[in-house]
């Protein structure tokens, strides 16, 4: 099949510059794993293999296209790019414990990881329609500036509501780098090299997946946990300077033309934020809910009664938004679509857990420095990427997709029940074994939901069906960390008193989590409490995630009979 009719297989990507463009090949769980693909240029009419970039070199279709060094240090400008985004997503989980000794308490910790994926996930698809309806370079560098701010903020926060503030901002600035660079990538490269291009930038999360956790335990360890946002500021400085002097906008990549008010109402404003503002309503009642507040107190009511009612508001705003709005309604009544966006809400929610609170495991409950953690989380991570990678071959090669979502769901719940046995005395056999059946399975399974809706919808709804499934995604990763942060800390309070009577609850929640051993650590009974205490925690965090992949193991279930083959599909890869 020609490159320029068809989408291939584990495509991730936001509305690009030009209306009708489709997606390309997607290697990671995670929004940054979006490829634009061409198609034709819905302005004046050329192919996007037209585009002329800055004067370099003649391509085979007769296009110029930059020269091989400004080509490589675009690619280069680009997969850092990338890396950086991925990187934000792993490399706290690892230095939370740490973060928590300086901030002084447990209360805010949640926040750490939902705050980025709640704006990473809400503005996607505006950032899709920002390169649609305005100039691609000054778009794609504007969300650089906004991502390094935010960066900027969280290194230098004096508290955690800063930190907080930080993660949001970077999240924004993200979601914008993550739809802009494959965009770019598109123009830039000639169309027989564009699939090792963007295979190069689909790798360069896998990278960040594993040096992640690494870099933010020797960060925290060795410097100070401020460096994991730190180290964003040069080298997304040197991203975004390559792309400056180095691309030109191509000559047809010209923003659609639309008057002020239909480029707003297109970015859809109304919905991101009434979502957004839903969510942070439900947020703070988990946060105060049983740790500062009563769960019967009017605050935590109140924020639980908002959170019905934005939600309830933004279907209503989706309904009259219909094809601008994050949710295009027509488009829920394909199962394969409805049924792909609640298994990845669920799947990923249970994934991002593991991620987050594996960390607790091994620093509070085995007492190893932050960067030993950041190892021994290592057979989750390899394993999620490789096995990511493998599937799309897999499901190529067979063709049906609902029996891997079973199967991938099912190996996840499994390995997370293991995990919950894990306990003090636990050998590293265990703790590898049960993180590599846990990671395998899920990441064998992350890119089917995008796959399925890509091959199930027509050409014209693939930007639509790809933005919507990533949407839950994203957000399934803020909901789940914020309900295990609160479920987490009210256990921690809950069996306190049981195993270590003599010590106050707020005093042990006030505590950082790796500065435990030093302020209890002479009191031996004690501290052997309040690791039970913390041990007891982490299992109710562990329950959340088997529940959330057991839920996603009966909803794959549930989907339509006889089973679709996706052999042979455009979604499948057969563009060549």
């Amino acid at each position: 099949m020609s490159q320029d009719g068809q989408t291939k297989m584990g495509t991730s990507r936001p509305t690009t510059l030009v209306s009708d463009t489709e997606f390309e090949k997607s290697t990671a769980p995670s929004i940054s794993n979006s490829i634009s693909r061409d198609k034709k240029n819905s302005t004046d009419g050329a192919d996007l293999e037209s585009g002329e970039v800055k004067n370099n070199g003649q391509g085979e279709d007769g296009v110029e296209y930059p020269n091989a060094l400004a080509m490589v240090m675009i690619v280069i400008a680009l997969s850092l790019s990338i890396f950086l985004v991925s990187l934000d997503m792993t490399i706290v989980a690892t230095a939370i414990p740490k973060i928590t000794d300086q901030f002084h308490g447990l209360d805010l910790v949640g926040w750490y990881g939902s705050a980025f994926f709640l704006t990473v996930g809400s503005f996607q698809s505006t950032w899709g329609k920002a390169y649609k309806y305005f100039p691609l370079k000054i778009t794609f560098l504007t969300a650089i500036f906004i991502f390094e701010l935010g960066s900027l903020i969280c290194g230098v926060a004096p508290n955690s509501t800063a930190l907080i503030v930080g993660r949001a901002i970077a999240g924004l600035g993200g979601a914008g780098i993550a739809s802009g660079a494959y965009t770019i990538i598109a123009f830039a490269a000639p169309p027989s090299q564009r699939a090792a291009y963007t295979g190069i930038l689909g790798a360069s999360y896998g990278v960040a997946s594993v040096v992640g956790p690494l870099l933010g335990g020797v960060f925290a360890d060795k410097l100070t946990w401020r460096w994991c946002f730190y180290i964003n500021l040069p080298i997304g400085g040197l991203a975004g300077a390559i792309i400056l002097f180095l691309f030109t906008t191509p000559k047809n990549a010209v923003p659609t033309p639309a008057t002020l008010k239909e480029k707003i109402l297109q970015m859809d404003f109304p919905g991101t934020f009434t979502i957004m503002a839903s969510l942070v309503c439900f947020f703070l009642a988990l946060q105060w809910g049983g740790q500062t507040k009563a769960w019967k107190s009017a605050d935590v009511i109140g924020t639980l009664v908002g959170f019905v009612l934005l939600l309830t508001l933004f279907i209503v705003i989706q309904y009259f938004q219909g094809e601008r709005g994050i949710i295009v309604g027509r488009l829920l009544k394909e199962r394969t679509v409805s049924i792909g966006m609640v298994y990845v809400f669920f799947l990923c929610g249970g994934w991002f857990l593991l991620l987050y609170y594996l960390p607790y495991y091994f620093q509070v409950v085995s007492g190893v420095s932050a960067s030993q953690s950041g190892v021994r989380n290592l057979p989750m991570i390899i394993g999620t990427t490789i096995a990511t990678i493998v599937s799309g071959g897999l499901i190529s090669a067979f063709g049906y997709f609902v029996p891997f979502m079973i199967i991938g769901a099912a190996g996840a719940t499994i390995g997370c029940g293991l995990l919950y046995t894990l306990g003090i005395d636990s050998s590293s056999a265990q703790w590898i074994g049960y993180q590599a059946l846990a990671g395998l399975s899920t990441g064998f399974v992350f890119q089917i939901p995008v796959i399925s809706a890509q091959a199930t919808v027509s050409q014209a709804d693939l930007s639509s069906a790809t933005a919507m499934v990533l949407f839950l995604q994203t957000i399934g990763g803020a909901f789940f960390i914020s309900i295990a942060e609160a479920a987490f800390a009210n256990r921690i309070l809950h069996v306190l008193p049981h195993y270590a009577p003599s010590v106050s609850p707020a005093r042990v929640l006030s505590v950082g989590v790796s500065e435990l051993r030093n302020v209890f650590g002479k009191e031996g009974e004690l501290i052997e409490g309040i690791i039970e205490s913390y041990l007891q925690g982490l299992k109710v965090t562990y329950a959340l995630a088997i529940t959330c992949c057991g839920i996603a193991m009966f909803v794959a279930l549930g989907s339509h009979w006889p089973w679709k083959n996706l052999k042979g599909k455009a979604s499948m890869g057969g563009a060549a």
